[in-house]
């Protein structure tokens, strides 16, 4: 708004002190101070409101307006309840800098002052602003992208002074506006991701508000346009794959207006995100091509030469063909009514990206295909040197879903489940068959696990722990009952400790000096414990087979 309008407004009480040939100059905010150097606190474009408590004297006044004038400030208004008249001095200052002085007249509070030119600045904002928006909405959805989310963040930032950040549904920071400033820790995104994804699934109408330490956040959910649902739609289709726009604001006590422009935001974000979506096409049919031949059990010549057309595609540049890992997931949902497939992987596209990566194209070296309620994930890896040595290693299945568990819970919401197996890697086509039985084993490990969202790792696969989680429950329970039992009946009524220096002792491998130090006991005591061990349950420790039955009822119970 301009100045001149300001001086218009009979309610608001200005008198017009200096600064006639300057009431074009702009208005961008207000701001009350009677600090001597508020200039830490300003932008450019203030109507500064002053009860003039900051002047002792006349000589107060050239540095005071010194500084506002540096700061770029479009007025100052004095007011007159405390001295009566605005001093001469201000206005000599205020005319020697060029800056306009209005006098408040004292029946006038600055508070009113200050809602009327929020007010009318906020509506011109978003007047401007929603213009823009629709203008680019045209130009992104009739021609090239836009320059990505990051462009109406800027918007967003600079017309209507809000903070805001695009998120996956995991919580990884998509795109954030220039004036948001930092990135947001990776803990509140993961929160903002859960409370969005929560709130989706009980089908609460958004913006959905949310307050992190004395912050409030407002999130907008950001859904694909070219993926309009009918009324029939189950959400749990989609709410895992959708992105969220986090607004730092309350939008509780928004108007209609401004709401429908942050609606029209997310769905300009979402123009984009559905052009990178479809920038995955290639890479899906490159995984689908190369499953379907390993699955069909296709000539290792024919896996290679598909191999050698997805390398480039998915790490351009990269001089020799990488070693390849297999990943594995699978979506299951209460009634099954519901195609785990696609919500698979999409799931798999996100889960993949490094969490610390931020913008969509660092997914563009994952190719997913789904069959069923499976997807398959072909991970290209440049370089691997050896079992330890780091990154190279490829996936790690106990790291995968570190950062992302909390969010992915919550929008399984109790009726779904996500497990996922990861084969080791390996380094041409004759292996890719056995890393995809390997990861699928992998995962059966995983959905044998309590929990909504598990991983498996082909480590586990070459230990006991592999037999453990496929043993039915009853006999899990028939044989640690059988063996146990009887152990933890004598404890409970002798307050005795037979279990855990059974523990102890196999932990130890039998060795009675060893268990005696770990325990704090005389080696007689530990004899006399394993003896009344073996009493209980007619087992001898000393046999291999019976230690082994012990060890394994310990895993099991």
């Amino acid at each position: 708004m301009r100045l001149r309008a300001l001086l218009d407004t009979d309610a608001l009480g200005l008198r017009l002190l200096g600064g006639e040939d300057e009431l074009e100059r702009g208005v961008r905010g207000v701001m009350t101070t009677d600090l001597r150097d508020p200039s830490r606190y300003l932008s450019g474009g203030e109507l500064v409101l002053t009860g003039l408590a900051w002047r002792r004297d006349a000589a107060d006044s050239e540095p005071f307006v010194r500084i506002l004038a540096q700061a770029g400030v479009a007025a100052v208004a004095a007011g007159t309840a405390e001295l009566g008249d605005v001093p001469d001095d201000l206005v000599v200052a205020c005319a020697r800098h060029r800056l306009p002085l209005f006098a408040v007249h004292e029946s006038v509070a600055f508070a009113t002052i200050t809602e009327h030119v929020v007010r009318q600045v906020s509506g011109e904002r978003a007047g401007d602003l929603a213009a823009v928006v629709d203008r680019h909405r045209r130009m992104m959805t009739s021609g090239p992208a836009g320059g990505g989310p990051e462009v109406v963040l800027d918007l967003l930032g600079s017309d209507l002074d809000l903070r805001a950040w695009v998120l996956s549904p995991t919580g990884r920071l998509i795109a954030g506006s220039k004036a948001a400033g930092p990135s947001l820790p990776a803990d509140v995104c993961a929160r903002l991701a859960a409370e969005q994804l929560a709130a989706s699934r009980t089908g609460r109408r958004g913006p959905h508000r949310v307050t992190q330490g004395q912050t409030t956040y407002s999130l907008f959910p950001v859904r694909g346009s070219g993926r309009s649902a009918p009324a029939s739609h189950d959400v749990r289709e989609t709410v895992l794959s959708d992105w969220v726009l986090a607004v730092e604001a309350d939008a509780g006590d928004w108007a209609e207006e401004r709401l429908d422009l942050l609606h029209g935001v997310t769905q300009l974000i979402a123009v984009e995100r559905d052009r990178r979506d479809a920038a995955r096409t290639v890479r899906r049919r490159l995984a689908q091509e190369v499953l379907e031949l390993v699955q069909t059990g296709a000539a290792p010549a024919e896996i290679a030469a598909r191999l050698r057309v997805a390398a480039p595609v998915l790490l351009p540049g990269l001089g020799a063909a990488p070693h390849w890992q297999v990943v594995v997931a699978h979506v299951d949902w209460d009634g099954g009514e519901v195609d785990g497939g696609p919500v698979a992987q999409a799931l798999l596209e996100e889960i993949l990206v490094d969490p610390g990566a931020t913008g969509p194209e660092h997914s563009d070296r994952i190719a997913v295909a789904h069959t069923g309620d499976e997807a398959v994930a072909l991970v290209p890896l440049p370089a691997v040197t050896g079992e330890h040595d780091g990154p190279g290693t490829g996936i790690l299945a106990d790291a995968l879903l570190a950062s992302v568990r909390d969010p992915l819970t919550a929008g399984l919401d109790g009726d779904g489940r996500l497990t996922l197996g990861v084969s080791a890697a390996v380094h041409s086509a004759e292996g890719l068959r056995g890393a995809l039985e390997e990861a699928r084993h992998a995962r059966r490990v995983a959905a044998a696990r309590q929990g909504r969202v598990c991983a498996a790792g082909h480590q586990e696969l070459a230990s006991h722990v592999l037999l453990l989680p496929f043993v039915p429950d009853d006999v899990r329970r028939a044989f640690t009952a059988r063996l146990l039992d009887p152990l933890r009946d004598y404890d409970r009524r002798h307050r005795a400790e037979l279990i855990p220096t059974l523990e102890a002792f196999l932990d130890c491998d039998g060795s009675w000096t060893r268990c005696a130090s770990r325990l704090h006991l005389h080696v007689n005591t530990l004899r006399y414990r394993v003896g009344r061990i073996e009493q209980l349950t007619g087992r001898d420790l000393s046999r291999l087979e019976d230690k082994l039955d012990f060890f394994l009822a310990l895993r099991m119970s």
